[in-house]
């Protein structure tokens, strides 16, 4: 094993560090400076650095923060340790922000020092060992059968022009199938062009499909092309193709018959030469049986089909998603990736995810924003996950730490179901979870004049809103939570910001930005 780097320029702690580590068969290089170790770390070839860094926060030439910032350039997964005072807010927030993987508070309970720094070491092997993997990772992951099932599926359709029909829950990733089939396909060089059939209004999904011609409707001041021409050559994916419209599934029957269509309001038949794949999370033949689905059109499509695995049904991929989507997260974020502890990954693998990997991969973005520390316990899951998977008692203990104003309220007497909750993953910010819009802290009342629980009082907000028909429904509540919960925090602080962004579990940059987003100033 690499050693681990001491730096302090107290030569007492080095010592007890030394020693304490050394009955652990944990070998050490110790420093005085910063410096010293940036010179080190310059000298040393990057297999043979320091397996964890654990630094005094002030030093002469040079902080344990500026050390901790230029660290993580070279080595972005190192685990760096900082060592501060107890009542050091401002320097605890700060290494948090820089990526660090612990702060240890001076005078420190030598015990509990080594606990820290062997769980940092565990880490950090478990987390080399997934880089590697994650580094050779392709397009899709999964090492279940049902998905190994699914890359065989793809590797023999890989030379096809079959039509293709994809089943599966929302949120399992059909749409990455029919990428994935089009890349491995003879059509790799042409265009890949998806449509959501179910998102488009029914008077727009024909010109959407087929395109139009100048004068065709009012508004169509230009020729234009649909989605069949703009694929020529390469893949049309129709998803959702169970909501279509029964009097459109007559011409898109027409077009897989013989490739010739009309624009709306043209008169000379266009071909298009497309592969189409098809999917949905509806029952097809149900469809048929109720008569809104053509039937000849759903033998036409269902050539050959691909069903796709809930991830329940792919549990051992979970641990395998979740690094990769936290590495994801941060890396779209900018910020440093979060490690997982095992038993949150136990957690999360006993989870049933109605919204599938979507949901998987936004609690990700989740936990990447709002995860108070730098490895992600138990504790910090969502409260639907902890609630779901018998983590009941956890999240009991830990909303008991919390002053009674900041408890959560109880869920709706009708919480959303499984297809609702995936449906509203499409379009959700990564702040939430897809599944629940349950924060960890509220008073009784978030709107003003709605009686009942916050969650109560949002719900009736949101009909309110949705029936007048505007479409900036999740901007508008989004925007009055979030400066009602800043406002509250920075109440409680007295305005000291630093504190209310620590207390929220969101970084200082972060809060700053939505003050001035939110003109809270």
């Amino acid at each position: 094993m690499k050693p681990i780097w001491i730096v302090d320029d107290d030569q007492s702690i080095r010592f007890v560090l030394e020693k304490a580590l050394l009955r652990e068969n944990l070998p050490t290089r110790s420093f005085t400076s910063a410096t010293d170790v940036l010179k080190a770390l310059a000298d040393t070839p990057e297999s043979e650095g320091p397996q964890i860094l654990v630094s005094d926060i002030r030093m002469p030439g040079g902080s344990g923060l500026d050390l901790l910032e230029k660290v993580k350039v070279r080595y972005p997964s190192l685990p760096v340790i900082i060592m501060t005072a107890y009542s050091d807010l401002d320097s605890a927030v700060s290494a948090f922000q820089g990526g660090a993987f612990e702060y240890l508070p001076k005078p420190f309970d030598l015990n509990k020092a080594v606990e820290l720094i062997r769980r940092a070491v565990d880490e950090s092997q478990r987390e080399e060992v997934s880089e590697e993997r994650l580094s050779a990772a392709p397009e899709m992951l999964g090492q279940a059968p049902a998905m190994q099932d699914v890359f065989r599926a793809i590797g023999r359709l890989s030379q096809s022009q079959v039509t293709v029909l994809i089943t599966g829950e929302s949120g399992s990733g059909k749409e990455l199938v029919a990428r994935a089939l089009h890349k491995h396909s003879p059509r790799a060089n042409g265009p890949f062009v998806a449509i959501n059939t179910a998102a488009i209004p029914k008077d727009l999904l024909e010109s959407e499909l087929f395109g139009h011609e100048r004068g065709a409707f009012t508004g169509a001041q230009t020729m234009r092309r649909g989605r069949f021409e703009q694929a020529d050559g390469g893949t049309l994916f129709l998803d959702e193709i169970g909501d279509m419209p029964f009097d459109l599934q007559t011409r898109l029957l027409r077009v897989l018959s013989d490739g010739h269509f009309y624009r709306v309001g043209g008169h000379s038949a266009v071909r298009a030469n497309v592969r189409v794949i098809a999917a949905t999370h509806q029952n097809l033949e149900q469809r048929v049986k109720e008569g809104v689905f053509r039937e000849d059109l759903f033998h036409r499509l269902n050539v050959i089909r691909l069903r796709l695995p809930a991830l329940r049904e792919r549990r051992e991929d979970v641990q395998m998603l979740t690094r990769f989507f936290l590495q994801q997260s941060a890396k779209q974020l900018g910020v440093e990736p979060k490690r997982i502890s095992d038993a949150a990954l136990k957690l999360l693998g006993n989870f049933d995810f109605p919204g599938n990997v979507r949901q998987l991969e936004n609690i990700c973005h989740w936990l990447t924003v709002m995860a108070p520390a730098q490895v992600i316990e138990s504790k910090d899951l969502p409260p639907e996950v902890l609630g779901a998977v018998g983590g009941t008692e956890l999240a009991a203990s830990v909303q008991s730490t919390l002053p009674a104003s900041l408890a959560p309220a109880a869920p709706l007497s009708s919480p959303p179901s499984a297809s609702s909750a995936a449906d509203v993953a499409r379009d959700v910010p990564v702040v939430t979870p897809a599944s629940s819009l349950t924060p960890v802290a509220t008073s009784s009342t978030v709107f003003e004049g709605v009686p009942g629980s916050w969650e109560s009082g949002l719900q009736a907000e949101a009909m309110a809103l949705l029936e007048t028909g505007r479409t900036d429904v999740w901007d508008v509540l989004t925007r009055r939570f979030e400066t009602k919960l800043i406002q509250t925090a920075l109440t409680n602080t007295r305005g000291r910001r630093i504190e209310a962004a620590h207390k929220l579990g969101i970084g200082r940059n972060t809060i700053t930005r939505k003050i001035q987003e939110l003109n809270l100033e």
